[in-house]
């Protein structure tokens, strides 16, 4: 489709992984982040958006570029066991889980099967939405890219050699302009990320960034900056005011060359946002041997038919399937009943005919979608039993918990998703679950429980017109994200399942 340039100004959503609110603040306040105190004195500033659960990094950035909970969009996790094709999927929890798993097929799961395979195909990204409205589109790279123009491996220089190398010779559908990790590049920018490795990532971003900026090659641009997630993870999350710098230069360097901040924000509306947050990581929790008797699969191609469970644990969240189908309901019943009494785990739910089942330390809770308590984003539910597991307070017909923030509403959604496991675990704070590969981040970071202090993130937004104009609002989602930017443009979410690529 010819492209229909917008009236109004281009975007820029730049995603800072796992910025927490609290470093935010302490940057701006220490003066190490100029572009973002800038943009937080113009527009929008919240300090409470809430994650996807689990709040890891693919479900996050799925629910970030489609505006969709996880049972809508399908990726439930960063490991995850899939029934249909019977085997483990590993997006890279860490080298040595991608090793346990098979690293060229973690690689291939990572890179396209994502985009692809598993995010679902009934409803479109935001570059797919603004692609088929006629508008540029870019991106930098980012899990979730899917758009609507056809790029091949990038040829030219030694790290796309390293990929084709590694048999990384396939095609891709992205935004009109993608630059993912050397792997694809849709244009020579000269810029250089080293196959994406940590460190060099927002540098990369900066690099691409300025040069779509000076040559006026977007309406729409999504602008990465991971490294954040990876130096918090190694240095623990109140050492982020570093790392946050760095992620402010890299926004600098892209506004520089459209003359600096204010004659950026002339022609640019952006959003800056975290996809979820991270907590201190004290101790570990081992799943190995917690089952008892029950037989777990192991990776790297073991039988599901000699299973009766599958475990998937990944950072602050653990989800657990139920192989043996046959005895579905008793497996699903001694799995939690084992898991609520292992230290270092906080909840544990599950379904139960029409019921959420959540269990914790001080008792078990029930809740359902509909009856006559409303949430803070207007949900309604009914509850039954020990609030204190979700620590939710009630008053006056409305439900909320500041310990779990939209505590219900993000588990009822992922233990819907098609792809979740029957038992999904979060993490007490300071503990983290061992992954396949035996790796843990004790002495730094990490995320993926239903806690604040792995959920609650900022959402930055400055210059957005019409309809994408920020609204008032009593509980921000990650979900929010992409209505604000098709709103900015005024293209409307109807039929989404309709001529989906």
């Amino acid at each position: 489709m010819a492209s229909t340039r917008p009236k109004g100004k281009k975007v820029v959503l730049g995603v800072i992984d796992a910025l927490k609110p609290e470093m935010l603040d302490r940057a701006i306040t220490e003066g190490r982040a100029p572009v973002l105190a800038a943009l937080s004195e113009r527009g929008l500033h919240v300090r409470d958006c809430a994650a996807a659960f689990p709040s890891l990094t693919p479900v996050c950035a799925a629910s970030i570029a489609t505006g969709l909970s996880v049972e809508q969009h399908q990726i439930p996790s960063t490991n995850w066991y899939h029934r249909g094709e019977e085997r483990y999927v590993e997006y890279g929890s860490s080298f040595s889980a991608s090793q346990a798993h098979g690293v060229r097929r973690s690689l291939i799961d990572t890179v396209y099967n994502m985009n692809l395979a598993h995010l679902t195909r009934a409803h479109r990204t935001v570059f797919e939405h603004l692609d088929d409205a006629g508008l540029r589109t870019a991106g930098t790279t980012y899990l979730i890219y899917r758009g609507r123009t056809r790029h091949q491996p990038a040829d030219a220089g030694i790290y796309p050699w390293i990929a084709r190398a590694a048999q990384f010779t396939y095609g891709t559908w992205g935004p009109g302009e993608l630059f993912y990790a050397d792997l694809f590049a849709s244009r020579d920018t000269g810029c250089i990320s080293t196959l994406g490795m940590p460190g060099q990532r927002d540098q990369h971003t900066a690099c691409v960034g300025a040069h779509l900026v000076e040559n006026d090659l977007f309406d729409f641009m999504l602008f990465s900056l991971p490294d954040n997630d990876t130096y918090s993870h190694r240095r623990g999350p109140y050492a982020q005011v570093t790392s946050i710098e760095a992620a402010d230069r890299a926004l600098e360097r892209m506004m520089h060359v459209a003359g600096g901040i204010d004659a950026f924000l002339e022609d640019h509306a952006v959003i800056v946002m975290s996809d979820h947050s991270q907590t201190a990581v004290e101790d570990m929790v081992s799943l190995s041997g917690v089952f008892g008797d029950l037989r777990v699969l192991a990776p790297g191609g073991g039988d599901p038919a000699e299973a009766d469970i599958a475990v998937c644990p990944i950072g602050r969240f653990a989800g657990v399937y139920v192989l043996n189908l046959e005895r579905r309901e008793e497996l699903v019943r001694t799995a939690a009943a084992a898991l609520a009494g292992v230290d270092g785990v906080d909840i544990c739910a599950r379904l139960e005919r029409a019921e959420a089942v959540v269990t914790g330390p001080s008792g078990e809770l029930r809740f359902a979608s509909g009856g006559d308590l409303v949430d803070a984003r207007g949900e309604r539910w009914s509850v039954e039993g020990d609030l204190g597991v979700l620590a939710l307070s009630v008053e006056d017909g409305r439900v909320g918990s500041r310990t779990y923030p939209d505590g219900l509403r993000r588990l009822w959604r992922a233990l819907h998703s098609r792809h979740s496991g029957d038992v999904l675990c979060s993490a007490a704070p300071g503990y983290e679950f061992l992954d396949w590969g035996g790796s843990h981040h004790i002495g730094g970071g990490s995320h993926g429980s239903l806690h604040r202090h792995d959920s609650l993130g900022v959402l930055l937004a400055c210059g957005l017109e019409g309809e994408g104009a920020p609204p008032a609002r009593e509980q921000w989602s990650i979900e929010d994200v992409t209505p604000l930017v098709l709103g900015h443009f005024g293209v409307a979410r109807e039929g989404d399942a309709e001529g989906v690529g």
